[in-house]
């Protein structure tokens, strides 16, 4: 991604192996951003375990990437001691529940290096495997983008969500794909972004990347979502997903769903962008995905940035002893989705996508 950085212009990722030696994974440290721009640097599996589990890294393939490096800092913390590693690998899965990519890609690993007898092996390759799946992430965005290019028209207003750019997706990002590539192709287009409460997401990274892009756009608060779309002022509505079930249903930062309704009562095509790598065929449907709730601290206070310190800052915006739920994520039924952008190209439906990923498996 690009990042304008005290003048210089800068390409990185959102995470990225620093020293393989000694095991050192790099990431952006997105509970900073746009106020302050640090490189959190991971010194073990437990370290980027936090990473995941305090939002340093957040984002479905971001997420996923962070666990496959997690696991290569395992393997290289503990020589290559497969039963060690394993141990490890239960702890690294569940950082966060939610996201299909996290247990997947740790698995994928794991898996890749169980039947090496050599424990030099077992390092090499758990680290050459962690790199090839964070790579994979950046050769299916760039599809992704290319296939949900086609669908944005010059002079559209597009609307999305929390953050599914590159921050979230390890680079380009998937959601943000199709709206990158369009902008570079010189269509002149305008992107609406939700602020997305509690964490802000939106507000502190969207806001953000799509300020580093050039690309014209507005921050709405959440509930104005619904408004703007009524006055016909978005085209369409592109967002990420955490996980996806069987039966199409789509499991996503919280407040997805009501746009979907808002969407949808609209006329206003409502499009799911993500890799295979989020697909859960082992789910059968929205409730069966368990749902992450974080600390009520989360909505009774805001972080902001304190412009007389410099620094961030936790305020209360309701009275200490409030209550709250926080949900991390809600549900969207497939019937709201007009079509999900993959890698392998646009389908309508999950059952199209599995007939497409059955044919080109026999072939």
């Amino acid at each position: 991604m690009r990042i304008i950085l005290e003048g210089k212009t800068l390409e990185l990722r959102a995470i990225w192996f620093e020293d393989k030696k000694k095991g050192i994974v790099s990431m952006i440290d997105q509970r900073l951003l746009p106020w302050k721009f640090e490189i959190f640097r991971s010194r073990s599996w437990r370290d980027t375990v936090l990473a995941i589990k305090e939002m340093i890294i957040r984002g479905a393939p971001s997420i996923g990437a962070a666990g496959a490096y997690a696991v290569a800092q395992a393997a290289i913390e503990y020589d290559g001691d497969l039963k060690k590693i394993r141990k490890a690998t239960e702890e690294i899965k569940n950082a966060r529940p939610t996201a299909h990519d996290l247990a997947q890609r740790v698995h994928q690993v794991i898996n890749h290096v169980s039947s090496l007898s050599s424990t030099k092996d077992v390092v090499n390759e758990a680290i050459k495997e962690a790199e090839r799946i964070a790579n994979e992430y950046v050769e299916i965005n760039k599809r992704i983008g290319q296939n949900g290019e086609k669908l944005i028209r010059d002079g559209m207003k597009i609307l999305t969500h929390c953050n599914a750019g590159a921050l979230a997706a390890v680079d380009l990002g998937t959601a943000l794909a199709p709206i990158r590539l369009a902008h570079q192709r010189g269509k002149k287009i305008f992107v609406y972004c939700t602020e997305t409460r509690p964490w802000l997401q939106g507000a502190r990274l969207t806001a953000w990347e799509l300020k580093m892009e050039g690309i014209p756009h507005a921050l709405i608060a959440d509930s104005a979502a619904a408004y703007l779309m009524w006055k016909g002022e978005i085209d369409m509505v592109i967002v990420g997903a955490d996980r996806i079930a069987s039966n199409g249903d789509v499991a996503n930062k919280i407040g997805t769903y009501s746009l979907a309704l808002a969407a949808k009562e609209n006329g206003i095509p409502f499009y799911v962008a993500a890799p295979i790598s989020t697909f859960d065929f082992s789910i059968r449907c929205g409730e069966n995905i368990v749902i992450e709730e974080r600390s009520a601290l989360e909505v009774v206070m805001v972080r902001g940035w304190d412009r007389d310190s410099k620094k961030t800052k936790h305020i209360y915006i309701t009275y200490e002893e409030c209550t709250a739920v926080n949900p991390v994520f809600d549900i969207t039924p497939s019937k709201l989705i007009s079509g999900y952008i993959t890698e392998y190209g646009i389908f309508k439906n999950v059952s199209e996508l599995r007939e497409f990923i059955e044919k080109k498996s026999f072939h």
